[in-house]
């Protein structure tokens, strides 16, 4: 091996193990909370299965993310409903459910096509166990904050 090359190999094991130290260092300081997901869900393992085909009956997936999976070819800024459930009530979420005109609940500056359409029909069973589904959808008390910031943004195209 040559003189520079020897230098050359030098100044690269050098670089890497800068990095894998600045790397090391990161990682002491990295909070338990960042390593965690913030959603979960309080729903049993059936409510799960049947709210996810009422779910999928409907469409819901066309516009909402859930567990952040969403039709890549919309791109509506429907609210996500990971964490709505910390968000709103069931009480809330049945009532805007059932409305007639969910756009007297809450508005949306979305054009018309593309705003929440009305459940109000949906056969009584299955819009309960929605609610059901979507009142368990949580979000951990330290990501709350962020959350409602986020979803206020999508709804009035602002900081709250």
């Amino acid at each position: 091996m040559r003189k520079g090359e020897k230098f050359i190999l030098l100044g690269i094991a050098a670089v890497v193990l800068t990095l894998m130290a600045k790397n090391a260092v990161h990682q002491e300081n990295v909070k338990e909370d960042d390593m965690e997901i913030p959603f979960y869900t309080t729903a049993s393992t059936q409510l799960n299965r049947d709210a996810m085909a009422v779910y999928h009956k409907y469409q819901c997936k066309s516009c909402h993310s859930l567990w952040t999976v969403k039709d890549m070819l919309r791109t509506v800024p429907a609210p996500a409903l990971d964490g709505i459930g910390s968000l709103r009530s069931r009480e809330w979420l049945a009532e805007y459910l059932a409305a007639k005109d969910p756009q007297k609940i809450l508005s949306s500056r979305l054009k018309a096509e593309f705003r929440m359409p009305s459940y109000a029909d949906m056969p009584p069973g299955e819009r309960n166990m929605l609610v059901d589904y979507l009142a368990s959808l949580r979000v951990k008390d330290w990501y709350l904050d962020e959350l409602k910031q986020s979803e206020c943004k999508k709804l009035k195209g602002e900081d709250c």
